[in-house]
Parts: structure tokens; sequence; C-alpha cells
């Protein structure tokens, strides 16, 4: 009761989970984000394809067993497609089986008029995504159109991803075929799936940005969150051998030879501008 009255107790939904308290909302959400509309001088080439992985999940339990409500960070996911897009870049949208995406609809920014245009923009194959199981085959026949695979943040990004095997081939594929990995906030939680049939893990080494455990720590204490975590993203990385740069969730961004990651949602614009920029260096030299 005493949380209620605060507004720090997470708000019960109609399929028992849990989205943040009316507290967490203002304190991590915005309404309009930071985008800056840059002019980019566009990409015309044939490598224009871009991969983005959605989750198709929504309830993460938690270590006390409550559901969290989650899925895809909309300004994690948005706001770097924003850049990627006027930088001459179109999208490939999918989940692991076809499923609808799905996002965190309380952290959608709804005063945002360029963010609420992209995702209405492409609202249709958010809905109808393609299937991972069905397209890798035709992925690792022609890797010619691609320049890139991302991987947006939002908690929903550690459910299913990590141990999809299809997840794992994707990313070893582009690895192998010198494509960019672009990803953000908890979506690195996809890079575990490159272990999986006891294969090594392709990051051995990298520096990137990454949602740190530290924060994911606190944010039960305001009602972000039902209960704590059910693993520490950051750290398990860190014991497969990545390096985690940032130590808060901040605008941290990092790139490491094909691997361009940033620390949270207040990274996507910085991430956006950064990945728009690697990406049109690399591509038009």
């Amino acid at each position: 009761m005493l949380k209620k009255l605060l507004g720090i107790a997470p708000k019960l939904e109609s399929d028992g989970s849990y989205s943040p308290s009316k507290f967490a909302l203002r304190m991590a959400t915005v309404d309009k984000t930071d985008y800056e509309d840059v002019s980019y001088t566009k990409y015309k080439g044939e490598k224009s394809k871009i991969l983005v992985i959605f989750t198709e999940q929504k309830n993460m339990e938690m270590k006390n067993g409550k559901l969290f409500s989650t899925g895809n960070h909309p300004v994690e996911s948005l706001l770097p497609m924003l850049h990627l897009r006027n930088a001459g870049f179109d999208f490939e949208i999918a989940t692991p089986t076809g499923k609808p995406a799905v996002f965190e609809m309380w952290a959608m920014p709804q005063k945002d008029e360029h963010v609420m245009g992209i995702y209405k923009e492409y609202q249709a194959s958010f809905d109808n995504p393609k299937s991972l199981q069905e397209m890798t085959a035709s992925l690792f026949d022609d890797a010619a159109p691609y320049a890139a695979v991302y991987i947006p943040g939002g908690h929903g990004a550690m459910l299913g991803i990590p141990e999809d095997k299809n997840v794992g081939e994707i990313l070893h594929w582009a690895h192998e075929n010198d494509l960019f990995t672009i990803s953000i906030c908890h979506g690195p939680a996809a890079f575990l799936a490159t272990t999986l049939n006891n294969q090594d893990f392709i990051y051995k080494g990298y520096k990137m940005a990454v949602f740190p455990n530290s924060v994911d720590k606190q944010t039960p204490m305001i009602g972000y969150m039902p209960g704590h975590m059910p693993w520490p993203l950051s750290t398990t990385l860190e014991e497969l051998g990545a390096v985690v740069i940032n130590t808060k969730s901040d605008n941290s961004t990092q790139v490491d030879r094909k691997l361009i990651t940033g620390a949270s949602p207040l990274a996507a614009n910085e991430l956006g501008k950064l990945a728009a920029e690697t990406l049109l260096k690399a591509l038009n030299n």
C-alpha cells in the first residue's frame, strides 16, 4: 500500500504481468526523444538491406516469480532505424518464428513525430514479420544484399533469442561474411546464441556497450520491474570474454571491428548516427 501511495508500485496488467510504476515511467521514459535529423549522403549501392531481429515474447519471469511486461524498447528499436533509413538503408523485419514483434508500449514516445512516423511506416512488418526459421537458408545462400544485422534492446531481447539456434547461425553468418552487427542495451543478449552447439563465442575480446547489471539491480526499488533479473546480462558476456566499456546506463557507444553497440535508451540517437556513418564510410569506399 505504501508503494502505491508513493507511486513506486509496478502496475498490474490484465494478463498478470507488471509494467513499470508511475514514478519509474517518469524517471525512465520520455514523450519526445533527442533524435537529430541528420542529412546523410544516401547509400545507393547493392548492400542496402539490414536484417532486424525483434523479440516475439512479452513476459519475463523475475527471480521472485512475478512477470515483467517487456518486449522491444521502442526508442532503442526505432530511433537507430530512423538514422539508418535516412542514410539509404532498408529493413527486413524478423522474429524467431514469425510471430508479431512485441514492443514495450509503455515506453513509446507518443509526442515524437519522427519515432511515431517510422513506427507506423513499418507497423505492418512488425505485425507480420519474417520467420528466422524460414529465412536462414536463403540468407546463407546470398549475403550480397546485406550490410548489417541489428538486434534492438529492451529486456525482451533476453527472452528466447539467446537460446535460438537460428539467431546464432545468423550472427556467425554475418561475422563470416564481414557484415556489421549492431545492438543496444539488452540486445547483446543475442550474442550468447553464438555459443550454441559448443561453438566459440565470436565476440571474445570485443569491446562493447551493454546495459549494466548494477543498474538492473537498482530498478526494482522504484518499481521499474516487479523483481530482480533472472540472470545478469553484462556479467555473463564478460565471463565469455567480452569487454564491457560502460558502468552506467548512459549514452556510451562503441565500434570494435564490425560490431557497433550502445549502452541504453540514452544512447539510441548516438548509436543511430554512429551506425549510419560507419556503414556509409565502409560501404562507399
